[in-house]
């Protein structure tokens, strides 16, 4: 199946393009400007002129990509990781072209639907036959969407055998994609894929918020038996990109579960624990401009990794915050954050892993081991909610329940620069630099 979506994209012969871009009619109706990495094995990338993708599988879309983001992952594909060639690239807004028929009157009638609209997209193509996609042992319920992110036969946009973003056109299926609202801006909507990995740890059900969010699980006690338990303590580790959104997306769920008005981790522990107010998330960084963007606006604390270190005690982290945490977030993408990470986490207490990485220094795992630690995976999540998120107005974001209100995001303020297609490279030279957050590719004016 991977093979075969490879040839439905046209299997690129990567040719180098001079310096004026310069082409013939031709060229220009059957080629394209794309950012790839030519050769397997390769460690870099430079902007080509590739063939134009065609979709030739039944309920596949041309998309005209209109901006592409740059993610941490991008920059670990050109590091070697996954071993990818191809077109770079997995966040993006664009608008649908055209739409290859599947043979279903029904289903070619709501795909023809989708031409003109503008989309984001589910980066994992599964093969729609197998048994993960079929759902056919019913674990979506159980194990949260596993047929969106799990086939095995599966292909991922700009990282697993299928072409990516960062180009003037890309294609996947219609089902992989998501109208977004008309007044979510360009520049937002490309937030979609990073935002919605964070939802994922919300979808992926890993904090324990209240007895009612286990009342529906088969092993659970009825509701008479169960014994309260307070809310989790929740800490996330990293401000790059994903770590800021991570906080954003927790601390509206927290704010939307328990109002503003919860105890503050920034005051000390012994403190903090004698409170009836849930804590609210805390994320640790080591830049306070980056700490800065969310800290007001989130409903989440903020601290510096440097105020809860000591290199005395036994696993480098102070006793206020040692072992004091039920759910900590690893979003560094590095062993030494992982390290923070597991000392952050209380014994038998969860650490989920969000980043990954290309490096290959040693991890001392024992302490997992010891502690008994439960250590999940956390991937690509729901497109769908992100795009629930950026759509909320200063005007309109309440709760519709409780009537909590839940600020908006404003994530342009993490673009740092924007750049046009012909200059990609320039674009990830940015976005390797640490002082930069969000860097975009504008692959197409509308």
């Amino acid at each position: 199946t991977s093979r075969v979506v490879m040839a439905s994209t046209k299997q690129y012969t990567m040719a180098s393009i001079d310096d004026n871009h310069n082409h013939n009619d031709q060229d220009d109706d059957t080629m394209m400007l794309a950012f790839a990495i030519p050769n397997a094995g390769d460690t870099h990338g430079k902007v080509m002129k590739v063939p134009k993708p065609t979709p030739l599988l039944p309920g596949f879309a041309l998309i005209r990509v209109l901006r592409a983001g740059v993610c941490n992952t991008d920059l670990e594909i050109l590091k070697g990781y996954m071993g990818f060639h191809g077109v770079l690239g997995h966040e993006f807004v664009g608008i649908v072209q055209d739409v290859c028929p599947d043979g279903d009157d029904d289903d070619d009638n709501n795909s023809a639907t989708m031409i003109g609209q503008r989309v984001c997209g589910d980066i994992n193509v599964g093969c729609s036959k197998c048994s993960v996609c079929c759902n056919t042992a019913q674990l979506d319920s159980v194990c949260s969407k596993m047929s969106r992110n799990h086939c095995p036969n599966r292909t991922v946009l700009g990282i697993l055998n299928h072409h990516g973003t960062m180009a003037e056109y890309l294609t996947l299926p219609v089902r992989n994609l998501h109208i977004v609202p008309s007044h979510i801006s360009d520049q937002e909507a490309v937030f979609a894929e990073p935002l919605a990995a964070a939802c994922r740890l919300v979808e992926q059900n890993l904090i324990h918020y209240s007895n009612a969010d286990n009342s529906n699980k088969n092993d659970a006690p009825p509701a008479q038996h169960q014994q309260q338990r307070p809310p989790d303590r929740v800490a996330i580790l990293g401000d790059g990109k994903l770590g800021l959104m991570i906080a954003e997306v927790l601390g509206r769920e927290h704010t939307m579960r328990f109002g503003s008005d919860t105890t503050s981790t920034t005051t000390t522990s012994d403190s903090s624990q004698n409170s009836n107010l849930p804590q609210r998330p805390i994320l640790f960084g080591k830049h306070l401009h980056k700490l800065d963007l969310v800290k007001d606006s989130s409903g989440v604390d903020c601290k510096l990794i440097s105020e809860i270190q000591d290199p005395t005690s036994f696993n480098g982290i102070t006793a206020q915050h040692s072992q004091q945490y039920d759910v900590v977030i690893d979003a560094t993408g590095s062993p030494k954050g992982l390290q923070i990470a597991t000392g952050l986490c209380r014994p038998m207490g969860t650490l989920c892993l969000k980043s990954t990485c290309a490096s290959a220094e040693p991890f001392n795992a024992a302490p997992l081991v010891i502690d008994e630690l439960r250590v999940v995976g956390s991937r690509c999540g729901p497109i769908d909610k992100a795009l629930e998120l950026l759509a909320l107005k200063d005007d309109d974001d309440h709760h519709d329940d409780n009537k909590i209100k839940i600020k908006s995001l404003h994530v342009s303020k993490y673009i740092t620069k924007t750049f046009p297609l012909s200059k990609a490279d320039e674009a990830i030279k940015c976005a390797e630099e640490k002082s930069t957050m969000k860097v975009q590719i504008i692959c197409n004016e509308k």
